[in-house]
């Protein structure tokens, strides 16, 4: 590994500390607080999103940040991080890492050479959100320093499923050399094992631990189905 993809101490478990503006737990020190948990349970990391909440967990705790920005633009469907201001924007803040949407749709890949240098001319690394085993090699062609799978089944063409994309995982750590991220649908602790199994240096959690209006909605399903 070299410097940029050897920033956790450790493999392990990275909290995904995000609430969106229409959420119930957006704003204020909520996240931070998230994330103060999370390390004291033994996190390695945090994932976040927004320069309010980048700057909020970088004061209140001292694991590595992945940062991102959400934006939606008219007519594209690339969410996470879209254009250089949001990686210029993440850097400010602090983050040790940007995530950005690395996917083979709208010219993606020929647009995201500029954010990655970027970053890499700031001394932040970069993790790249794909959905296939195609898009992960070329990330890591592109100079990305870690590989999430965190897009699989949230591009039209990549596999679609409610469980964690378990066969990713292994595929892209059998061929790269930067180390693999497991993410996306991951609920419960078996299956975050289940992706450390397969190959994945570091595990993403996020909706199943911070995210609690989708944790009861969960039950809340499960339930009503023995009530009807």
């Amino acid at each position: 590994m070299n410097e940029k993809n050897d920033i956790f101490s450790q493999r392990g478990l990275i909290v995904s500390c995000q609430a969106l503006e229409h959420e119930p737990l957006h704003g204020g020190d909520t996240m931070a607080k998230m994330a103060k948990a999370a390390q004291q349970s033994g996190a390695i990391g945090i994932r976040t999103n927004g320069v309010h909440d980048i700057r909020a967990i970088r004061e209140a705790v001292d694991l590595p940040i992945i940062g991102i920005i959400k934006r939606d633009i008219p007519g594209s469907s690339v969410f996470i991080t879209p254009t250089l201001e949001e990686v210029e924007a993440i850097i400010e803040a602090g983050a040790d890492i940007v995530a950005l949407d690395i996917t083979d749709r709208e010219g993606r890949l020929e647009q995201v050479h500029s954010l990655i240098d970027c970053a890499h001319q700031s001394g932040v690394a970069v993790m790249a959100d794909v959905s296939t085993f195609e898009e992960g090699i070329e990330a890591e062609r592109l100079g990305a320093d870690f590989i999430g799978t965190t897009l699989s089944g949230y591009t039209p063409y990549s596999r679609q499923s409610e469980e964690p994309d378990f066969e990713l995982i292994r595929r892209l750590s059998e061929h790269v050399k930067v180390p693999v991220i497991g993410e996306g649908r991951i609920w419960t602790p078996e299956q975050a094992v289940q992706a450390l199994e397969a190959g994945a240096t570091y595990v993403v959690v996020g909706s199943a631990i911070t995210r609690p209006q989708l944790i009861t909605e969960r039950y809340v399903t499960a339930v009503n189905k023995l009530l009807k």
